[in-house]
């Protein structure tokens, strides 16, 4: 061999041996796995204090405490046994002193919630009292022969009716929360709070979108509302104020509404734009309002692990 090609050979060899040299692993900083059996236990027990109050309005007794906070830990905090206690409590229809079942606690307590957010939390007695003036109503015109108001009372008492029967209706599964905001927000009682047309298309955008109607959408909106002159919102016509309720609550701004609406209720804050995109994508293709929640209660964020 060549001095020459010697000298080529030498200066490639090093070379050589560094580029067939295996590379070493990599440390990548901030990506620790969470060691959760070093949380306190005072923070586990906090989680279970503050799902039995969100999820059925109640802090746990003591013997639920400790059993949920001894299975949490047992299970070193998983994601898979934070799951299984949030849907204990969605779900568990064993009878239990008080609640009746953790299910018919956890549907009435999203029905509270939901009449807090559109009719200030009035009470079932002042529904009650609503319908048993209107059935009173509705029998008086009966009597004396005026049958378009019996109609129309009959019609107020019916409302008043559905709206109690929305906890059942709710856990079996045949009122989806759109069902449930369209009945609250069309009754006498949101009426009263948000007395004429003016005041109920505004109520209906800021309960429904957290926002006030432009002054092109309010126009159309009360045009609707007022005088049954069809107009379109969000792509959809409506020609009376039964269908602008149906338009509104069915839109897509009606579920970023209920998105950021549980976000606040659970997390005190707004989703992010990258949250409210996930969220409005999964919650138009199932609706589950359920699921909505849990995805964010199962999170060290709420948790405050």
């Amino acid at each position: 061999m060549s001095n020459y090609r010697k000298a080529i050979l030498f200066l490639l060899l090093p070379l050589c041996i560094v580029g067939c040299k295996k590379d070493e692993p990599q440390i990548i900083g901030d990506n620790t796995a969470p060691y959760y059996d070093q949380i306190p236990s005072v923070k586990v027990r906090n989680y279970v204090n503050r799902l039995f109050i969100d999820l059925l309005g109640r802090e746990p007794l003591d013997a639920e405490m400790e059993a949920e906070t001894a299975t949490l830990q047992a299970e070193k905090l998983s994601l898979e046994a934070r799951e299984a206690l949030i849907n204990k409590l969605m779900q568990d229809e064993t009878f239990r002193d008080g609640d009746t079942s953790y299910t018919l606690a956890y549907h009435k307590r999203v029905y509270e919630l939901l009449k807090i957010r559109f009719v200030e939390g009035v009470s079932d007695d002042g529904l009650r009292g609503f319908y048993n003036i209107a059935r009173q109503d509705a029998l008086s015109d009966s009597l004396s022969g005026n049958m378009a108001g019996y109609e129309l009372n009959t019609i107020r008492a019916n409302r008043m009716l559905q709206i109690l029967n929305i906890p059942a209706g709710f856990m079996a599964g045949t009122m989806s929360v759109a069902n449930i905001n369209a009945l609250l927000i069309d009754n006498e009682v949101y009426d009263i709070i948000n007395m004429n047309s003016f005041n109920f298309v505004n109520a209906c955008f800021d309960d429904l979108f957290f926002r006030f109607p432009t002054q092109a959408e309010f126009q159309i909106a009360y045009n609707i509302v007022e005088d049954n002159i069809p107009g379109t919102l969000f792509g959809v016509t409506a020609q009376d104020r039964p269908g602008f309720v149906q338009l509104m609550t069915s839109s897509n701004e009606a579920k970023s509404g209920t998105i950021q609406w549980v976000y606040n209720t659970l997390l005190a804050r707004n989703p992010s734009s990258s949250e409210m995109d996930l969220e409005l994508q999964r919650f138009s293709q199932d609706g589950d309002f359920s699921a909505l929640q849990r995805r964010i209660l199962v999170t060290n964020e709420y948790a405050n692990f």
